[in-house]
């Protein structure tokens, strides 16, 4: 098999979800794969299914940069880097602490910039490589009552398309896959005066309903399509949306004007 960025691939929150599901996906496809998680070891690195499993915590640059010197001492190279990290934290915004908002940042955010930085300079010594970040489709339709996991997607669509056009001259190709909702053990905290908000009432309908809508949704491995069309592109998209009534969602978003989206968003989840 040919292989457009060398068969190395790093996978960032490899041990669950979609970061698994796509670990599994490129060793199946040939690639040599190296998944992180914050309570793998160096020491027995084998992993289930030959998916090396190594130690990264996001939060942290210098677990980040040793996970990365360590793929790059034994392989030489990475040549697709997935990072798939990424929580919730449900709750009112007037009522979430400003430490609680940046502990989302500093995952679902920073944690990504922090990798891509890490392995950018070896890709571009090679001439190539792909990244691709695992984003959502709150990312570009805010929800109410998960205002920071939003915020922090819609900055990591922003983030990945300012990479993309700094890197274009150095054949490092970069996308985004937007899921919707998934049926996974999507980690999901609650604000700390979730239970003493005002808006205690309304915040519990809209997240019960979106609870709801993850686990009627379908599995990770659908994302697993869009993965493909990204890997088989000499010049990959932007974005990939995920799921047909997702990809409806993005095409009225950008058709709609912003109030009505709004009203739309506001009546299905209780938000106003």
């Amino acid at each position: 098999m040919k292989y457009k960025y060398s068969n190395i691939a790093l996978i960032v929150g490899a041990s669950s979800g979609v970061g698994k599901v796509c670990a599994k996906h490129l060793h199946d496809s040939g690639y040599k794969v190296y998944g992180t998680s914050r309570y793998a070891t160096f020491v027995n690195n084998d992993g289930i299914d030959k998916i090396a499993m190594i130690p990264m915590d996001v939060t942290h640059e210098d677990s980040v940069k040793e996970a990365v010197e360590y793929v790059i001492k034994r392989e030489g190279v990475i040549g697709v880097l997935i990072n798939c990290p990424g929580y919730g934290l449900a709750g009112a915004i007037e009522d979430t602490y400003i430490e609680e908002a940046k502990k989302v940042f500093d995952t679902n955010f920073f944690g990504i910039m922090s990798v891509c930085n890490a392995v950018l300079p070896y890709m571009r010594n090679q001439k190539n490589g792909l990244i691709i970040n695992i984003s959502s489709v709150a990312g570009l339709i805010t929800l109410p009552y998960q205002s920071m996991y939003c915020a922090s997607k819609y900055a990591l669509e922003s983030l990945t398309e300012c990479y993309r056009m700094e890197t274009a001259d150095t054949g490092i190709k970069l996308s985004l896959i937007e899921p919707g909702g998934m049926k996974t053990n999507f980690k999901r905290e609650y604000i700390e005066k979730y239970d003493q908000s005002t808006y205690k009432e309304k915040s519990e309908h809209a997240i019960n309903k979106m609870i709801a809508d993850e686990i009627k949704g379908p599995g990770p491995e659908i994302v697993i399509k869009e993965l493909k069309s990204i890997l088989n592109r000499v010049n990959p998209p932007i974005r990939k949306i995920v799921g047909v009534e997702y990809k409806l969602i993005g095409i009225l978003r950008k058709m709609l004007p912003a109030r009505i989206t709004e009203i739309i968003i506001s009546k299905m989840y209780g938000g106003g």
